[in-house]
C-alpha cells in the first residue's frame, strides 16, 4: 500500500491486487458479535512530525490517519521473582531507568546505547543505498555497506555479551526480540539496533484501531485513478526475455503491465516466477521467520483498565531465559506453559472506542510456536480443518488461558469469547511461507545478501515490503517507499527530499 500511495504522489496510475475480502495485511481487522481486533498492529514508534516516518505516512494519507499515543512507557516486562521493568517514551528516561535497576552496570549501558544510535544509523543509510539503482549509487552504496557491516553480522547475543556482564541485564536489553522474532543469539544487532532506535521516543496506536489505515492510504491510490481490487490471487509473475509482462490471477485472467512490484514476500514471489526466478535466489529467501499463536479476547461487564489492563504492551517471561522463544506445543506431549506471553489491550489504546454500557473491551495474547506441529493443515480449508485440528487448538486456547488468567486474575472471569489464530490461518490469508508474522528470519545472512534489493535482475519486476527493510509497520514502510523510488529513481528522490524538509 505505501508503494502504490509513494507512485500514485508521483503522478502514477497503479492497480493494487488483494487476494483477501479486504485489503491490508497484517493491519486488516475483523469482528465477532460485540468486538473487533486488530491481527498485527499493536505499538508502532516514530509516528510524530519529527521523523521521517511519521512525515512519510502523513503525506501519504494527506493527513488522514491519526495516531495516539500510549503514554509515558510503552512496554513493560515482566520476569521471575516478582521483577518487572517498564520502558519509558524518552531515550533520557530509558538510559535513566536501566541505570536505576543496575547501578553497577553503567559504563556497559552507556556504551549499548551509543552503539545502537551508531548501529542504526549506519544500517538506516545502508537500507537508503539499496534502493537505488547501481548506476546513482556508484560507491556509496559499497560504502554504505562497509559502515554497516560490523552491525549487521554481529548477533545481539555477541554484542551485549561484549558489553554487558550482568546475565539479567542482558536478558532486559535482549526481551524486545519478540519484535523482530529472533533470539539474540542469532538475530543481527543491526535489527535489534533499530528496533530500539524505533520505540526510543515512545510508542503510538492508530486513531480508529488498525482498521483505518488500509483506506487512508489508499484512499491516496484512489484519487489517482487508481484501484484496488479485493479476491484477486495473483497465480503468475509473467516474464518475456528477462523483462516483466504482467501477472496472471488464479482465474487465468492475465494483466499486462511493464512494472509489477510484489510486497508477498520475497519466498511467495520466488514461487510466484516458478522457472523465470533468477538463478541467485535459488539459495537465497529460504528462511522465513518465526510462527505465532494469537489468542483473541473478548471482555464484557469490566473495569479492565482497573484489573490489570494497560494502554502499553506487557511481556510475561517464564525465565530469565531470552532463547527459548518457541513453545513445546508437540501433540503427543503435556502442554507446559509458553516461555514468553505478549499481552496488549487494543480497545483501551483507541481514543475512537466506545465501550458501550456492557464495558465491552478487547485483549491480545501471542506466542511464538514453531511450523512443524501445523504444516499438515497447510492445504486446508479455512474454517474446515477437521476435528484433529479443531481439538489441538482448543487444547491451545484452554493452556493459554490459564497462562493468562495467572497474569489477569481480575479479568480472566469476564472473558466473553475466547478465539484462537494458528500459523495455518496466517498462511490461509497473507501466503506467509510456515506462518511467518515477520516475513524473512532476521539474521545476519538476511541482511548480508546483496540480492535481496528492491530492484530484482528482471527488468520492472521490484521487491517490496518488510523483505527488503525490516519487519514491522514501519519496515513495511520504508520497504514500501524504497521499491517505489528504485522505479523512479529521480522522482523519488525528489519526494523524499520534500518529506524530509517538512
Amino acid at each position: 500500500m505505501t508503494t502504490a500511495a509513494t507512485l500514485a504522489k508521483l503522478g502514477r496510475r497503479v492497480l493494487v491486487l488483494e487476494q483477501h475480502v479486504i485489503p491490508g495485511g497484517f493491519t486488516q481487522t475483523f469482528k465477532r458479535p460485540g468486538h473487533h481486533w486488530d491481527v498485527g498492529v499493536h505499538i508502532v514508534g516514530e509516528m510524530t512530525e519529527r521523523s521521517f516516518a511519521g512525515r512519510l505516512l502523513a503525506d501519504l494519507t494527506d493527513g488522514r490517519l491519526a495516531w495516539e499515543s500510549v503514554g509515558p512507557v510503552y512496554d513493560e516486562f515482566n520476569f521471575p521473582d516478582g521483577f518487572t521493568i517498564q520502558f519509558p517514551d524518552s531515550p533520557e528516561a530509558f538510559r535513566e531507568t536501566l541505570i536505576e535497576f543496575f547501578p553497577h552496570q553503567r559504563q556497559g549501558i552507556d556504551e549499548y546505547l551509543s552503539l545502537v544510535r551508531r548501529a542504526s544509523r549506519a544500517s538506516g543509510q545502508n537500507f537508503q543505498m539499496r534502493a537505488l539503482p547501481r548506476y546513482l549509487a556508484s560507491g556509496r552504496r559499497q560504502r554504505a555497506a562497509d559502515a554497516a557491516h560490523p552491525h549487521v553480522s554481529a548477533t545481539t547475543q555477541s554484542v551485549l555479551e561484549s558489553l554487558v556482564d550482568d546475565p539479567q541485564l542482558r536478558s532486559v536489553l535482549a526481551a524486545q526480540w519478540g519484535y523482530y522474532g529472533v533470539p539474540p543469539s542469532r538475530s543481527s544487532f543491526a535489527m535489534h539496533a533499530l528496533m530500539v532506535r524505533h520505540f526510543l521516543h515512545g510508542a503510538y496506536y492508530p486513531v480508529g484501531s488498525a482498521a483505518s489505515m488500509a483506506p487512508a492510504l489508499l484512499q491516496t491510490v484512489a484519487d489517482a485513478s487508481g484501484w484496488t481490487a479485493v479476491r484477486r490471487t495473483v497465480e503468475r509473475i509473467d516474464v518475456k526475455r528477462r523483462r516483466v509482462a504482467g501477472v496472471t490471477l488464479d482465474d487465468g485472467t492475465t494483466i499486462e503491465s511493464r512494472q509489477v512490484f510484489s510486497a508477498a514476500g520475497a519466498i511467495p514471489t520466488a514461487s510466484m516466477l516458478g522457472d523465470d526466478a533468477p538463478d541467485a535466489w535459488s539459495d537465497a529467501y529460504r528462511e522465513p521467520g518465526p510462527a505465532h499463536l494469537s489468542l483473541y479476547l473478548g471482555f464484557s461487564g469490566v473495569d479492565v483498565a482497573s484489573n490489570g489492563a494497560k494502554r502499553y504492551c506487557q511481556w510475561y517471561y517464564e525465565s530469565w531465559d531470552t532463547e527459548t522463544i518457541g513453545w513445546d506445543i508437540a501433540p503427543d506431549r503435556e502442554l507446559g506453559s509458553a516461555p514468553v506471553l505478549f499481552c496488549s489491550f487494543p480497545s483501551i489504546k483507541d481514543p475512537q472506542h466506545d465501550p458501550g454500557p456492557d464495558q465491552r473491551h478487547t485483549g491480545e495474547a501471542i506466542t511464538f510456536v514453531p511450523w512443524e506441529p501445523f504444516s499438515a493443515w497447510k492445504d486446508s480449508r479455512w474454517q474446515r480443518r477437521g476435528p484433529e485440528y479443531d481439538e489441538f487448538k482448543a487444547r491451545l486456547t484452554d493452556a493459554l488461558l490459564g497462562q493468562y488468567r495467572d497474569s489477569y486474575p481480575g479479568l480472566a472471569p469476564h472473558v466473553q469469547h475466547a478465539e484462537l489464530s494458528t500459523p495455518v490461518s496466517t498462511h490461509h490469508f497473507t501466503y506467509a511461507p510456515h506462518g511467518s508474522i515477520y516475513g524473512l528470519s532476521t539474521e545476519p545472512e538476511r541482511f548480508g545478501d546483496d540480492t535481496l534489493l528492491p530492484a530484482t535482475s528482471i527488468s520492472g519486476l521490484y521487491l517490496s515490503g518488510a523483505d527488503v527493510s525490516t519487519p514491522g509497520i514501519a519496515g513495511a514502510l520504508m520497504g514500501g517507499l524504497v521499491a517505489a523510488v528504485a522505479a523512479s529513481p529521480f522522482a523519488g528522490g525528489r519526494y523524499v527530499r520534500a518529506v524530509m524538509a517538512r
